[in-house]
């Protein structure tokens, strides 16, 4: 094993090496990773950017479009034929249609390329004609990043966190209930761990439908053809006083350890371990529309996100890296259109003062990070409206549920983040002195210009951030 650990390393590294010559001489290429958690839009994230890539009409804050560098951009084959092709004309077709939809959520991994022909800047702009480079966009669901914090742990210690984190959440009242009941220390019956790895997989699916942000083990909502396998088939247990040979609670941590070294090394070390730069979605708005304990969930996931990006401490991740550190992550709250723009720099300001206490808690250094609100997809206009006697900003947009039009005010986000910050941090169960109101609206019928992309809100300031300095 740890002669075979060596090999595929040194085999790693020399095409580490020789790829990076390659992109270095002739045409760089950078592989942008793109995340979401719970509901946060990855698809429409995507298919938005590269819409708007493709017709950069509404992309001023893209530097290269802004100076005029960039001659074309057009799609290519993707390089990894073993990988599903992200569907982008679909979910384009989807979205701009006479019938406007979401498109369907992309639930595993997925890979686009994009081709930039940009002429150079500075003294080489006269001396060099233009050059080619190349965007690799790696979609993959959020829940498979979140698993590399289960790499540091024991099944013991991953029992009793997720065990104490679930003690008060109401999704999971009937997994609680039936692993409390149980006795690890018993012998193994097949039928038991199943119906634990079914209840604690209900209790996931939920979870994630609730807004909450760690779920993991990811596999467990995104089975695939590992669906009734032994490596799915575990859950979190309380530690009996003893847990001998053959005992359902030994079972459960060789199953456990057997997910980490089949399900989740393999994904990190033929993908994670390629990535330059990283966005990771979240639906901010989700959670502070869900309260102050679904808040404080998203900053520690955050966290534990930057601890999966942090090598230097974690030595399965040093080995798979072999050095090779991403250079730009941002998070990004989308469905800023679900607000007035009044409120977006409130918006943003909580997600910077979310990062700067995840880097806290995490001891993070190395990539250059940053926080931002974002729609990829603009589906409201804005419009004032009466709510109770007063005037407030609102938006209006299409209901999901219903198709009709509706006028919404979520609520005045406060100026200090810490008015909200400081309730999730102490536990609150409810906002004491507000309300925040979320609808959930469909996309509207546009008509594009040429040369335009998709209406949305500062996708050119995140293509800037994440790749203009290629370019």
């Amino acid at each position: 094993m740890v002669f075979r650990t060596l090999t595929d390393g040194v085999t790693r590294g020399i095409e580490g090496a020789l790829g990076a010559v390659s992109e270095t001489l002739f045409e760089p290429v950078v592989r942008l990773g793109v995340t979401g958690l719970s509901r946060a839009g990855k698809t429409v994230f995507i298919t938005g950017l590269v819409a708007n890539l493709l017709d950069r009409g509404r992309m001023p804050q893209l530097r290269a479009q802004a100076e005029g560098r960039i001659e074309a951009i057009f799609l290519q084959p993707q390089p990894d034929d073993t990988l599903p092709r992200f569907d982008f004309e679909a979910h384009l077709a989807a979205l701009t249609g006479d019938d406007p939809r979401w498109p369907a959520s992309t639930r595993s991994i997925s890979e686009l390329r994009l081709s930039f022909r940009v002429r150079p800047s500075g003294m080489l702009s006269g001396l060099t004609g233009p050059r080619t480079v190349h965007l690799d966009i790696i979609d993959y669901p959020g829940e498979w990043l979140l698993d590399l914090s289960l790499m540091t742990k024991t099944y013991a210690q991953w029992s009793d966190d997720t065990l104490t984190r679930l003690a008060n959440r109401p999704q999971a009242r009937p997994f609680m209930a039936m692993a409390r009941a149980e006795d690890g220390s018993l012998k193994l019956e097949e039928a038991r761990a199943q119906a634990l790895a079914a209840s604690f997989t209900d209790y996931l699916n939920a979870a994630r439908k609730a807004g909450w942000s760690d779920c993991t083990p990811g596999r467990f909502m995104l089975p695939g053809d590992l669906a009734g396998s032994p490596v799915l088939t575990f859950a979190p247990l309380p530690a009996p006083s003893q847990a001998p040979r053959g005992s359902l609670y030994r079972e459960m941590d060789r199953r456990f350890e057997a997910y980490k070294s089949h399900v989740v090394q393999p994904f990190f070390r033929e993908h994670f371990s390629r990535i330059d730069r990283q966005v990771v979605l979240v639906d901010a708005l989700g959670a502070i529309h869900a309260g102050p304990q679904a808040l404080e969930d998203l900053r520690r996931t955050m966290a534990e996100i930057l601890q999966a990006f942090r090598p230097g401490r974690n030595t399965f991740l040093s080995q798979l890296l072999l050095g090779h550190r991403v250079e730009r992550i941002l998070f990004a709250a989308t469905m800023a259109d679900h607000l007035h723009h009044t409120q977006h720099p409130k918006l943003t300001a909580i997600m910077q003062s979310m990062l700067r206490e995840a880097r806290d808690r995490a001891a993070f250094a190395g990539a250059l990070t940053a926080a931002m609100s974002l729609s990829s997809l603009r589906a409201t206009v804005e419009e004032t409206v009466t709510r109770h006697g007063e005037t407030v900003e609102a938006v209006r947009g299409r209901l999901m549920e219903s198709g009709r039009q509706a006028a919404m005010y979520p609520g005045e986000l406060p100026d200090d983040p810490a008015r909200l910050l400081s309730p999730a941090r102490e536990g609150a169960e409810r906002w004491l002195d507000a309300e925040f109101a979320l609808m959930r609206f469909g996309p509207a019928r546009i008509a594009l210009k040429p040369g335009e992309g998709p209406p949305h809100i500062r996708l050119d300031r995140a293509a800037e951030f994440l790749i203009g300095d290629r370019l």
